[in-house]
């Protein structure tokens, strides 16, 4: 599959689409579109005018609902959503204004953790608004990985033994991949077990690390929604959890980690007692590993060798983890 960026007129396009959008607002390009990086999923750029620097990202077509739900994101929760400028729904592209600087370079130490207790609850509350908008994100085109159809998405994965790499040095061994549809009738009692404590499935970003929340005074904006789903809220913390300590050096399951784990439940308690959510999270915690499975090969299995190589390890990376993980 080519990727919308390799024809040669679409840095041209871009451009044009660009500075009408801002001679429409008001602003005034004092410089080129200057491309920051262009990576398999999308492509972003800044841009100078008049008015600061704003910012252009145009996603792969796997990828076109962002646009959609960043402009639903903004219309509900404009406190905690990047200022778009414009959008183009059937390209997927979007404009914005400066939200502020990564959290990653504000605090790129453990002073850090003290920002993510504060980050946290606000994620959460985030999702429980979005709970009553999960028909209108999936219309939008976003992935659906709930519950109810993760067993199904878990069979289908392994079906694609090009993207497991059976047999290869950084793919699955056939004893993992045996192991692995083993596990099929497991993988549905947990989603099941996981259904049955009754939180509501939701808008749920596979990647809340502190490159994809900004900092903007006392505001946190979250950002990059094209690694999103609906599924279970507490898929998130996968990432979050793992991400922070790689980054900070600390334990996984250490006491800075458990300080992050409880501030990002406390909305939740609405729902159901500390002592269940724990349990729930934990288990979801082993689950999510199927989801950044899913997200790896939603957002790579279709494209050239040249784009797919890079990332060939992502997919059975994941499964492997989860093979090993005792929850």
């Amino acid at each position: 599959m080519q990727l919308p960026w390799e024809r040669t007129a679409w840095l041209e396009e871009s451009t044009s689409w660009i500075q009408a959008q801002l001679t429409a607002l008001g602003y005034r390009m004092s410089g080129v579109v200057e491309v920051l990086h262009q990576r398999p999923w999308s492509t972003f750029a800044q841009v100078a005018t008049d008015k600061g620097t704003v910012y252009f990202k145009a996603p792969a077509p796997a990828f076109n609902y962002e646009a959609g739900v960043t402009q639903l994101l903004l219309n509900l929760r404009p406190d905690c959503t990047v200022p778009l400028l414009a959008i183009d729904l059937e390209r997927g592209w979007l404009l914005s204004a400066d939200a502020g600087k990564t959290l990653r370079s504000v605090s790129p130490s453990v002073d850090q953790i003290d920002r993510w207790v504060k980050i946290l609850p606000l994620y959460g509350e985030l999702q429980i608004e979005m709970t009553g908008y999960v028909q209108e994100l999936l219309s939008l085109g976003m992935y659906d990985r709930r519950l109810s159809r993760l067993p199904h998405l878990f069979t289908e994965l392994m079906e694609q033994t090009e993207s497991l790499r059976l047999g290869l040095e950084d793919g699955l061994t056939m004893a993992e991949y045996q192991r692995l549809r083993d596990l099929r009738p497991l993988v549905m009692a947990w989603c099941e077990e996981l259904a049955g404590n009754g939180l509501p499935e939701t808008l749920m970003h596979e990647e809340i690390h502190d490159a994809n929340v900004l900092v903007n005074g006392d505001r946190f904006i979250f950002t990059d929604w094209s690694d999103s789903s609906v599924s279970h809220p507490f898929f998130s913390m996968l990432v979050t959890l793992r991400a922070a300590a790689h980054r900070l050096k600390l334990e996984e399951n250490g006491a800075e980690m458990m300080r992050l784990q409880d501030a990002y439940l406390e909305p939740w308690t609405k729902y159901a007692t500390r002592a269940k959510l724990t349990a729930a999270l934990k288990l979801a915690y082993h689950l999510a590993m199927i989801t950044r499975a899913l997200a790896w090969y939603h957002g790579t299995g279709s494209l050239s060798e040249k784009y797919r190589e890079p990332y060939a390890d992502y997919v059975p990376g994941w499964l492997q983890d989860f093979l090993n993980y005792k929850h």
